[in-house]
């Protein structure tokens, strides 16, 4: 006769809950009546009114009846917008590359690991967040009255916001690198430029490129809001169509931005796959 043997589970014993004290409850109480007056405080300060948007849901409805259907005539709706897309991506391609090398040079001055000079790098961190805090469209405006209307003047703006971006990027990415290869450079007498070259920029190349192939992406977005005020591109032609009230002319150009720009995200989302280790 066999005796069939089971085993008892193991009883869990009741893991005791940790009792917040009261301090930590009278900050966290303290952080959100805080953060709640902060929204009211907003609310009321941009004039949040839903009533408003409720009552003028029909000048919705007419603005977006009057962009339906899209006019798709090849001349001059669609062929005019093809060629501004295309002056579109040039703006952020150029904004992009042509920041790099004032990058690489303040980045290097900006970071910590390759800079050991704190008046030289606290001036370097002062120009970067300079060119990050104007936005991309007040150096257009200022670029638009030295050289006049156009492309060049988008292109300009956009050199001097990127380098403030990515110089923060790039310099925050290099402090992130192992300091060995840097400091047996140093040790035998390289210069800055040769740290840079020789042992921080090799370690982390593919994280630069990543940064850059991102700033693309933005800055092509970018671009277009600076043809709103003169910069070229598609964005000048959608502010145009919306002067003369060709709503329909306008949604055809939102269209082909909407296709350039998950054109240009596939395209660096697919390089930066390629580029990851």
């Amino acid at each position: 006769m066999s005796v069939l043997m089971t085993e008892r589970a193991p009883e869990r014993l009741p893991v005791p809950r940790r009792r917040r004290s009261p301090r930590t409850l009278a900050i966290g109480g303290a952080v959100v009546a805080v953060l709640v007056g902060l929204h009211v405080a907003a609310w009321i300060g941009t004039g949040m009114d839903l009533g408003m948007l409720v009552d003028g849901w029909h000048g919705m409805v007419r603005f977006v009846s009057e962009a339906f259907p899209p006019d798709l005539a090849w001349d001059p709706v669609v062929k005019d917008g093809l060629h501004a897309c295309l002056v579109t991506l040039w703006i952020g391609l150029l904004g992009t590359t042509l920041s790099i090398p004032f990058t690489i040079v303040l980045c290097a001055l900006g970071s910590r690991a390759v800079n050991g000079n704190a008046a030289v790098y606290q001036a370097a961190r002062g120009v970067m967040s300079f060119l990050r805090a104007v936005p991309d469209v007040v150096f257009a405006l200022i670029f638009v009255t030295a050289v006049g209307l156009g492309p060049f003047a988008g292109v300009l703006a956009l050199v001097c916001n990127n380098t403030g971006v990515m110089g923060k990027l790039w310099s925050e990415a290099m402090e992130e690198v192992d300091d060995g290869p840097a400091q047996a450079l140093r040790i035998a007498g390289a210069s800055r430029a040769q740290l840079v070259a020789h042992a921080v920029l090799p370690a982390c190349v593919p994280q630069l490129v990543g940064l850059v192939l991102y700033r693309l992406d933005v800055n092509v977005r970018a671009s277009l809001v600076l043809g709103l005020v003169g910069a070229g591109g598609i964005g000048f032609l959608i502010n145009q169509s919306i002067q003369e009230f060709r709503f329909d002319q306008m949604l055809t150009y939102i269209l082909m931005v909407l296709v350039l720009v998950v054109a240009v995200d596939l395209l660096s989302s697919f390089v930066r796959r390629r580029l990851a280790p």
